[in-house]
């Protein structure tokens, strides 16, 4: 039986509509992120994400890099938002996260974004819709479904997240996010605010993955092999066990399931200002990578994925490569 998204449910009954409605409202004295910054994006006024009142969306395209659940073989239909509520030292899609004057020029009408998810339906024939860095751009990101389901899409919808997500956003959420992505990060906050610019990332983590899991439970899939509805949570490998993964995986194992999706990734090198950084100046070796494998077996995961440690680099796409930018 084909499965059926639920902002379709939400939009039949008239819900969809109110909670895009609620989500701009929180435009207005913006509480869309933990920041809580309080200006008014109606009014393009800008916090710390240094987003206004129209979403900057970077690249469209179908992407073949994530999880196999999610890429299958068409792709995974990836809209990657410019800006970011964390300022990750190490990011490897700085261009688009850190680097305002570039993402910019790609300030997209929310209209504009809907018919963006339209295209990568029904003309590349993606597996689903994989929104990148959302967590400032909730409001816009929902009335685009919202306008595009109005107009048949009907394809699950990725959250794609650093985790650094409000708790009363992320409960306006439910039912419209079928599949949730995020990135638990740290487990120490000392590390989270030398490294991330963020002073209390563990505690919202930890608050945004429950309710996640609470919202969508474990990883379900089609007859296809294809992810249509569940949690699956990543994790970065970081050198010297900065992002304590250990910690990580032993707070999820006890406080969701061992049978959540783990998606452990190898990929880490120093990138942006990272080299400046001693204890991330280098990639990670196989004997921390071993150890953190290791863990997820001792901890009974058996449902997820691993990174090979040689991982190759067209998962970091070159935001500033020519004819790369808003592929469509």
């Amino acid at each position: 039986m084909k499965y059926e998204p639920g902002y379709l449910r939400l939009l039949a009954n008239g819900e969809l509509e109110k909670r895009v409605q609620v989500l701009n409202r929180l435009l207005e004295r913006c509480t869309v992120c933990p920041r809580n910054c309080k200006v008014n994006r109606l009014k393009d006024e800008q916090g710390y994400c240094l987003a206004g009142r129209q979403p900057y969306v970077v690249s469209v395209c179908d992407h073949h890099g994530e999880e196999p659940v999610l890429s299958g073989t068409k792709g995974s239909g990836t809209v990657f938002f410019g800006g970011c509520n964390l300022r990750c030292v190490y990011c490897q899609n700085y261009q688009i996260s850190q680097r305002p004057r570039y993402y910019w020029q790609f300030e997209t009408s929310v209209k504009e974004l809907a018919q963006h998810l339209l295209h990568l339906q029904n003309d590349l024939g993606v597996h689903n819709i994989n929104f990148v860095s959302p967590s400032h751009f909730v409001p816009q990101m929902v009335e685009a479904i919202y306008l595009a389901a109005k107009r048949g899409l009907h394809l699950p919808i990725v959250y794609n997240t650093n985790a650094y997500d409000a708790l009363h956003v992320l409960r306006l959420l439910e039912g419209i996010v079928d599949i949730y992505l995020p990135d638990f990060k740290y487990f120490n906050d000392e590390h989270a605010w030398q490294y991330s610019k963020v002073k209390d990332y563990v505690p919202v983590a930890k608050a945004a993955v429950k309710e996640m899991f609470r919202q969508v439970g474990t990883l379900k899939l089609d007859e296809q092999g294809l992810a249509v509805r569940g949690l699956i949570v990543r994790h970065l490998i970081l050198p010297n066990n900065l992002s304590d993964s250990e910690l990580v995986l032993e707070w999820i194992a006890r406080e969701l399931s061992p049978q959540v999706s783990i998606s452990l990734m190898a990929q880490y090198f120093p990138s942006y200002k990272a080299e400046k950084y001693p204890l991330l100046s280098r990639k990670i070796r196989y004997s921390e990578y071993l150890k953190t494998v290791e863990e997820l077996t001792r901890l009974g995961f058996d449902r997820g994925f691993t990174q090979h440690l040689d991982a190759p680099e067209h998962y970091l796409p070159d935001f500033e490569k020519e004819g790369h930018p808003f592929e469509d």
